[in-house]
């Protein structure tokens, strides 16, 4: 049925198998080139070309007695792209801008934020139906969802949009301290 016997159901499988993983990481590759993860891109992009050179020499001689690999390449590419963006979203690369304008309980968002360590800058605004604060962040993707929850806790209703975040930088310096003691004696010039 369908020239589906047992070696070629095996090599179907396989080649389906082989493209999800290989789409996967074409998918997280082009999101790592994105966001300018020069070493991850290069390194994911050697092993998913690997794949699949591997996967062409198995279908390409084959596909022509045997069209129906042509259907398990060709799923094995739509599941790759729905497994990658899964996977994507579950190791949440890079950093959000987050904004959120509300009116209710401000203040007290903004001091729980902080209190997560979060710098978490306030500013007022007016909306069609009065005064209201915005709220403004940068955090990593996958630390958003405990920033959503205080949110959703305080003001359920607050409007909140989150954009990719580029190039980041920060003015806060650690603090250095200076050696003392016995230590501070190679130091002096």
């Amino acid at each position: 049925m369908f020239g589906l016997d047992t070696p070629t159901l095996m090599l179907g499988l396989a080649i389906f198998l082989v493209r999800i993983v290989d789409v996967s990481l074409g998918t997280i590759r082009t999101i790592s080139t994105v966001q300018g993860r020069r070493l991850v891109a290069f390194l994911l992009g050697l092993v998913e070309v690997s794949l699949w050179l591997s996967v062409m020499a198995a279908i390409v001689p084959r596909v022509v007695g045997r069209p129906v690999l042509g259907i398990f390449f060709a799923l094995g590419f739509s599941t790759g792209n729905v497994v990658g963006i899964l996977i994507e979203q579950r190791i949440a690369l890079g950093h959000v801008t987050f904004r959120a304008i509300t009116r209710i309980n401000p203040e007290k968002i903004a001091k729980e934020i902080r209190n997560m360590g979060f710098p978490v800058t306030v500013f007022e605004g007016r909306g069609r139906s009065g005064p209201v604060k915005e709220l403004v962040l940068v955090c990593k993707r996958r630390e958003l969802r405990r920033i959503l929850e205080v949110m959703r806790k305080h003001s359920p209703d607050a409007l909140y949009v989150t954009e990719p975040a580029g190039i980041i930088r920060t003015p806060r310096r650690p603090i250095m301290q200076l050696p003392t003691g016995w230590r501070a004696i190679g130091k002096k010039k």
